[in-house]
């Protein structure tokens, strides 16, 4: 099965989780994987690794690992109204395409 999902969110976009263990907080967006229909956040859904002494970590231990979360679990955060807000699009007069938030209508940038 090789659906690729259309991602709205992009990187560097700053999203609220909306559900689980992390919920109400905020973070940037590091990277879409479309083929899972999952983002990367900085900061959220934190997993910890246990891994052998290796050549580059002559020590070993407990390594943190940022694991992908579900795009339905995050929504694009909009600062100016403190909320979650999905995003819509607009085609101004010279014809290009923007991003816009939806319940507020401002340009996101």
């Amino acid at each position: 099965m090789n659906t690729l999902y259309k991602i709205k969110l992009k990187k560097n976009d700053t999203v609220i989780v909306l559900s689980g263990k992390y919920k109400g907080k905020t973070g940037k967006v590091l990277s879409t994987f479309t083929k899972t229909n999952q983002v990367l956040v900085e900061g959220i859904n934190i997993a910890k690794k246990h891994s052998k002494p290796t050549k580059a970590l002559p020590q070993g231990g407990i390594v943190d690992l940022l694991k992908p979360i579900g795009v339905s679990k995050v929504a694009l955060y909009d600062s100016v109204t403190k909320k979650a807000s999905k995003i819509s699009y607009k085609v101004n007069k010279d014809g290009s395409k923007v991003r816009v938030y939806a319940k507020s209508g401002k340009e996101i940038k």
